[in-house]
């Protein structure tokens, strides 16, 4: 159970991403409003895995959607993420637009939009979630699932509430080293959400 908490909570930090979330908070608040806006962007994650984890499944059913196609189309997002963040291209790419992030210098609280939603919970920990949720049967797999979500939401508060600290140390060169390693877990997670689900399908049909 501790193996299943570990890669839980791995992926869920690697796929939310919050040191690239960080880099892009530092260009949007000023360095007096780093605690509230991390605690407030980290809250609204929390709540939003929360739900997501509560009611994806449900959604998916009554649209008719099975978790082998939601696994076959979520590790093709995630595969796409990974691979930008490996080519070391602009941080978080499918997950923000240029319109957005100008939008966002404008508004008086970027918080929850755009920071939490969509920068840290986008696509991909959407569907990261809603799978970790189908394939967990019991209760006890359950809990360890939402034990990951409060995990990764906690690691989430602190990278953000420390990014100056963070960003001084890494510098640019490092917040890049950081992002690619990131890419290649989230790319092996990929891989093993498409081959499960194309696998899942061919046996299905």
């Amino acid at each position: 159970m501790f193996k299943l908490l570990m890669f839980d909570t791995i992926s869920l930090i690697t796929i939310l991403n919050p040191i690239a979330a960080a880099a892009i908070m530092l260009s949007l608040v000023k360095y007096s409003d780093i605690p509230d806006v991390s605690r407030k962007s980290s809250l609204t994650v929390l709540a939003a895995s929360i739900i997501t984890m509560l009611s994806g499944g449900y959604v998916l059913r009554i649209f008719g959607i099975n978790i082998p196609s939601i696994k076959t189309i979520g590790g093709v997002v995630l595969l796409i993420i990974a691979l930008h963040m490996i080519q070391g291209k602009e941080i978080a790419p499918t997950n923000t637009t240029q319109e957005e992030h100008n939008a966002a210098e404008n508004r008086d609280d970027v918080a929850m939009i755009p920071l939490a939603i969509p920068v840290l919970f986008g696509p991909g920990v959407i569907t990261t979630i809603i799978v970790f949720s189908e394939k967990a049967n019991t209760f006890k797999e359950k809990l360890i699932l939402f034990i990951s979500i409060l995990l990764s939401s906690f690691i989430v508060y602190l990278i953000l509430r420390n990014a100056s600290y963070i960003s001084k140390m890494l510098g640019i060169n490092g917040l890049k080293i950081v992002s690619r390693l990131m890419g290649l877990i989230i790319g092996a997670v990929a891989f093993l959400f498409l081959v499960g689900g194309i696998k899942a399908l061919w046996v299905g049909i």
